[in-house]
């Protein structure tokens, strides 16, 4: 196959994916919905609290936003990539994932390009965010607006790859909204998208390490030190790390001779 047929399929799926985002216009206003009632309503009371003890990296920033904004940015990356597994569950039900499995296209080819049209998708998401946060009084450097961008790409690949792992397990799209509640929410209150993690350890050594573990941590992490021009070489391991396991166990899960499908047919 030649490189233009490549890019003809990814185009082709990136499509599909944009189209669907457009069409579905509640979709878009959810995404945003549920970061500004944080930041308009809950960050308020953030401000003083957080505002009184300020630690590095963060002694130049005293404000709440600098804790609370990249948490809200990695929500939306989080509902995005669930809901982006969601559409996977509802593809193999009405066949469509079958038929784009058996392309002579190979099947992480196909998976990845999902995965990244989604993340485009939650990335727009993400900065019509911020642009309604900036009248919110939520300005962080100009140039922080292109260093996020690397993290935001990084950190919904492996939210979005973490996504299609669980989808791969789901087999009726009902049961995947009580899935989608309970990963989603453990994950994002036991992180640090609210809450620095040193103030965690003052309230509850357990909680800590759950929060110092938990991978929606380190993409919260990586997003707010990019937003702030800075870079956590730490939180860029956990969150690669995690993206390359997340990914390759989706792979693996969707393959017709080991996974999901080879499940199906026994179980038939």
């Amino acid at each position: 196959m030649t490189p233009r047929m490549w890019l003809t399929a990814f185009l082709g799926i990136a499509r599909r994916e944009t189209l669907r985002f457009v069409n579905q216009r509640g979709r878009f206003l959810a995404a945003l919905v549920r970061p500004l009632v944080w930041l308009f309503i809950f960050a308020a009371g953030f401000r003083a609290v957080l505002g009184l003890s300020i630690t590095p990296p963060y002694q130049t920033y005293v404000l709440y936003e600098v804790y609370v904004t990249p948490g809200l940015c990695a929500m939306i990356q989080l509902f995005n990539g669930m809901q982006s597994s969601l559409s996977m569950v509802y593809d193999r039900e009405t066949g469509a994932m079958r038929t784009l499995l058996v392309s002579p296209f190979p099947r992480w080819f196909l998976l990845a390009s999902k995965l990244v049209a989604g993340v485009l998708v939650s990335i727009i998401q993400v900065y019509t965010f911020l642009a309604i946060a900036w009248f919110w009084d939520v300005r962080p450097p100009m140039g922080g607006y292109l260093t996020l961008l690397p993290a935001l790409f990084l950190s919904g690949l492996m939210l979005g790859a973490m996504g299609l792992f669980i989808s791969s397990a789901i087999r009726q799209l009902e049961n995947f909204a009580g899935v989608m509640n309970f990963v989603i929410f453990p994950m994002f209150f036991a992180s640090t998208a609210l809450y620095p993690l040193w103030r965690m350890r003052e309230s509850s050594v357990l909680l800590h390490q759950i929060c110092a573990i938990n991978p929606f941590s380190h993409a919260v992490e990586l997003i707010r030190f990019a937003l702030y021009q800075r870079f956590d070489p730490l939180s860029f391991c956990v969150v690669s790390g995690c993206l390359i396991l997340f990914f390759a166990a989706a792979v693996f899960m969707y393959d017709p001779a080991k996974g999901l499908w080879a499940r199906r047919k026994g179980g038939a």
